[in-house]
């Protein structure tokens, strides 16, 4: 039995979807190959129960693992599920109702905060502290955990900016964010210690 051909189209845009998100604006030439071959690359990853999610309008890629159908045959999960932390929740939830509202004001697409900005928009939410630093150093963890995570991107040359990445509109939907805003009330008391 002989082994199908590979196709070397396809071998740096799936290298790079296992790696993690592919972005347009990385400045290679992968993403031009992940457009051309979105098809066959669909193809591959699916036989592994996975799928392909494209936003070219927002400029990412990434592979979700695809929902089992009641039919189907139940495969192991390949994409590892991430369990977050209260303040990192929050954090990202906040972050993606700031991206919309950058958004819905037009304007520059790319939303750039300062660590204090970020900062800024989570000291509602969490328990008041007389220690201003040790607030800075928890929002400090979570910003790091942002940037692990592929939401935040450090800005090069820049001392404490962060470019809010486009990829976290796809992991908080709107709906999400919805039903997050009825709750940022509850979060809010909760911080308060009511």
């Amino acid at each position: 039995m002989t082994e199908p051909a590979a196709d070397p189209r396809l071998s740096l845009p799936l290298i790079a979807l296992f790696k993690g998100v592919v972005y347009a604006d990385q400045g290679n030439e992968t993403w031009q190959q992940l457009i051309d071959a979105q098809g066959a690359i669909s193809d591959h990853v699916a036989v592994l129960g996975l799928e392909l999610i494209v936003d070219e309008a927002e400029g990412y890629a990434f592979l979700r693992q695809r929902p089992g159908e009641e039919d189907e045959v139940s495969l192991p999960r390949l994409m590892a599920r991430r369990q977050l932390s209260y303040p990192v929740s929050l954090l990202l939830a906040l972050l993606r109702k700031k991206l919309a509202e950058h958004d819905a004001g037009g304007g520059d697409p790319r939303l750039v905060l300062s660590r204090e900005e970020i900062a800024d928009l989570v000291r509602l939410f969490l328990p008041d502290s007389a220690n201003e630093a040790r607030l800075l150093d928890r929002v400090g963890m979570d910003i790091n955990k942002a940037v692990e995570m592929g939401f935040l991107r450090k800005l090069r040359g820049q001392e404490d900016q962060y470019e809010v990445r486009r990829i976290l509109k796809a992991y908080v939907d709107a709906q999400w964010l919805a039903e997050f805003d009825q709750r940022l009330g509850e979060y809010a008391a909760f911080a308060a210690g009511d």
